[in-house]
């Protein structure tokens, strides 16, 4: 009896932190041919084997080291506490003090209430003008508001956004008729952008336009780095513009055929009105009016409060269907568990900030004498800490956009502990993101027959794209150069040796050496930096104590990379496959 009820609530509580309820494009395929297909794809369960039930006994044993080892480093008790209490506040769980230095998640942590209330008053505000004028349409609130919410942001520098994307849009409507053309100085000018704020985001209106120097030293908006936020709204201006081309570009090659054909093709614009569309790829390759690309709609688009500030992206086509009809995937319920799920993340980060003070200690780089073991912590939580603090703002904006009736991707669809390919990471870390590449960039370059180009393509844009720095670059040449032997071993042992035996514990090594790889690589990038990362691989590899540790930690990511494998088998044998 009380096995089945600890059963039935383990079961809740699995659901609760399933695939689909956090996005409905990761459920199950609606077509029982595919779902079978994935199914028949699914190995064995092996849950109750007597390996994964040992498996279950380290984690029990091991999970809990690991927070200790964290915790200990930053205890108040350790030497290195004193060089770096000067960045911890006041806290508010159990009188403990708080690690709030990190500046880009304390905007976002400072201001939640208040957005929160912008949240409230935006849904609010749709509410009541629909209500007071039943036949206003959707995208005429989207820009009347999205205006206002642009300057509130904003302010004067709104002018040098708008400048932005007025120029992309006249690139496309000057040189339509030149596909080849238009798509170089589109992505050209797009690049080029970047590095103009990078150096210029300072520069004086009155210098463009002497006239309107006297806005120079009015309202510069709650948030000064513009260009940080443009980013993203360049992401969405492509979006429109390609699309827009994409469309155009269809119809040209339509008045070239013979005037029969050309006849029989010609109903076929826009039926979205009366039909709903469901799959994703589907909306994102829509067949829509050539007059759906307005200007009016690119504001609207553009300026979509919700998704303003930092995503997720969603392109303009699937942004435009889901404006026309609302998906099944918006309900009440939903929204509610994507909300209490929001809150879950949002105080597991409280927890980890009041307790394990790992982004002060790697500021100040507070490990001396730490032990191998904490020093790999500070390391192992400081990227979990980065990962969550992306997650939270991306799943309060995608919480808002949800309850306004938007539905974008999830950017978070795996726990940043749950990864063990690199290929598959990126794949699932700022999905959206990684869903725009693959449509704007990957797919038009040949995608993966020509997937070594492609990807230096994407991977080349993806740094420029964060920031302007050599680095940056380099990190994401390298991360190509990293996946170039996943490509090639992970298809030559699928295609010769996957009925094996001894194939699953193969693949389960070379995930714990992709792990160290990635986990190294993101130390230097975003945690202990050179030196950190260095003396880390010091105490690894030059005392005895080092590679004991090295021994051990090899031993607990086998197991863990067998228990993500199962995960996914799991998922599979329920028709779930995506491919992360």
């Amino acid at each position: 009896m009380v096995s089945s009820v600890c059963t039935r609530y383990l079961l809740k509580a699995a659901s609760f932190f399933s695939l689909p309820v956090l996005d409905t494009r990761l459920q199950a395929p609606s077509d029982q041919k595919k779902k079978q297909k994935i199914q028949n794809k699914a190995g064995k369960d092996r849950w109750s084997t007597l390996e994964f039930r040992f498996y279950w006994v380290c984690f029990l044993i091991v999970v809990p080291l690991l927070y200790k080892a964290a915790i200990d480093a930053s205890s108040s008790s350790n030497p290195n506490y004193v060089k770096y209490e000067r960045l911890l506040s006041q806290g508010w769980l159990f009188g403990r003090k708080v690690d709030n230095s990190d500046s880009q998640y304390r905007f976002f942590r400072e201001n939640v209430f208040i957005l929160s209330i912008v949240l409230s008053g935006h849904i609010g505000l749709r509410k009541l003008i629909y209500f007071t004028f039943p036949k206003i349409k959707r995208n005429q609130f989207d820009v009347g508001f999205g205006l206002i919410f642009l300057f509130v942001v904003h302010g004067i520098n709104a002018i040098k956004v708008f400048l932005h994307i007025v120029v992309m849009l006249a690139i496309t409507r000057l040189f339509k008729n030149k596909f080849k053309l238009t798509l170089l100085l589109l992505w050209s000018y797009g690049i080029v952008s970047l590095f103009i704020n990078d150096k210029y985001r300072n520069y004086r209106i009155g210098h463009l336009f002497e006239s309107l120097s006297f806005l120079d030293p009015g309202f510069k908006g709650i948030v000064a780095r513009w260009d940080v936020f443009y980013n993203f709204t360049l992401l969405r201006s492509l979006s429109f513009n390609l699309d827009y081309l994409s469309r155009y570009n269809e119809e040209q090659k339509k008045y070239l055929k013979k005037d029969e054909e050309r006849d029989s093709n010609s109903g076929s614009i826009d039926s979205l009105t009366t039909e709903l569309i469901m799959e994703e790829r589907e909306r994102m390759n829509a067949t829509l009016n050539l007059e759906a690309y307005s200007f009016f709609n690119y504001i609207a688009y553009l300026t979509y409060a919700p998704l303003f500030i930092a995503g997720p992206i969603l392109t303009f086509n699937d942004f435009y269907v889901q404006s026309i009809r609302t998906l099944p995937s918006i309900n009440t319920k939903r929204n509610l568990i994507f909300g209490l799920r929001f809150l879950f993340c949002l105080l597991v980060m409280e927890f980890l900030l009041h307790f394990i003070y790992v982004v002060a200690i790697s500021k100040t780089g507070a490990w001396e004498n730490d032990t191998p073991f904490q020093i790999s912590m500070i390391g192992l939580f400081n990227l979990n800490i980065v990962w969550l603090k992306l997650l939270i703002p991306w799943r309060f904006f995608r919480l808002w956009s949800l309850l306004d009736g938007i539905d974008p991707p999830e950017n978070m669809i795996r726990c940043m502990d749950n990864n063990y390919s690199a290929l598959a990471f990126w794949k699932g870390w700022h999905r959206s993101y990684n869903k725009w590449v693959v449509k704007y960039i990957y797919i038009p370059l040949g995608g993966s027959s020509n997937r070594i180009l492609a990807s230096l393509a994407v991977f080349t844009f993806v740094a420029i794209w964060h920031d302007i720095e050599l680095k940056l670059l380099v990190w994401g040449w390298l991360i190509v150069l990293f996946l170039i032997p996943e490509y090639f071993l992970s298809g030559y042992f699928r295609k010769n040796h996957s009925e094996k035996w001894w194939y699953r514990h193969l693949c389960a090594a070379g995930g714990v050496l992709n792990i160290w790889l990635m986990m190294i690589a993101n130390l230097y990038g975003f945690c202990l930096g050179h030196s950190g990362t260095s003396s880390f691989l010091k105490e690894i590899f030059g005392t005895i104590e080092g590679l004991k540790f090295f021994v051990v930690a090899n031993i607990a990511l086998f197991i863990a990379v067998q228990v993500m494998f199962e995960l996914r088998e799991d998922e599979k044998r329920r028709g779930i496959d995506v491919k992360c």
